[in-house]
């Protein structure tokens, strides 16, 4: 299935500050968890991941450090701000709005679908 580009990008910033408020991490282990959290369905390139993680960093959400992985190859990682957690609570506020409007636009879509109103009838069908 392919994910159009604007709803990959709207939930591109939720995504990894819930990913790095589970722990610190690097952009390969980040997309690898997006794939992981999507089934498969979402995969990110370093075009994507890299500026989204700058721009967190700039705008103070993260913060990275240079470690070294198991094999000791240097990696920038990058952890959650206190500023990245109180945006990650307004962020999932916000997603939890647009999931429960989508669920009821929906939800009234298969109704429709189904023959099932939710209102009183009206002549034309529309009330």
């Amino acid at each position: 299935m392919h994910i159009d580009k604007d709803l990959v990008a709207a939930s591109a910033t939720p995504l990894v500050l819930g990913i790095l408020a589970e722990s610190e991490s690097y952009g390969y282990a980040i997309a690898k968890r997006v794939a992981e959290l999507s089934g498969g369905r979402m995969e990110w390139t370093d075009g994507m991941l890299y500026p989204l993680l700058h721009r967190l960093e700039r705008n103070g959400l993260v913060e990275s450090s240079w470690g070294r992985s198991e094999t000791g190859r240097r990696r920038k990682h990058y952890a959650l701000t206190s500023a990245g957690r109180d945006a990650l609570v307004e962020r999932q506020a916000q997603w939890e709005v647009v999931h429960a409007a989508l669920t009821r636009a929906w939800e009234s879509l298969a109704d429709a679908r189904d023959g099932v109103t939710g209102g009183p009838a009206v002549a034309g069908g529309i009330a």
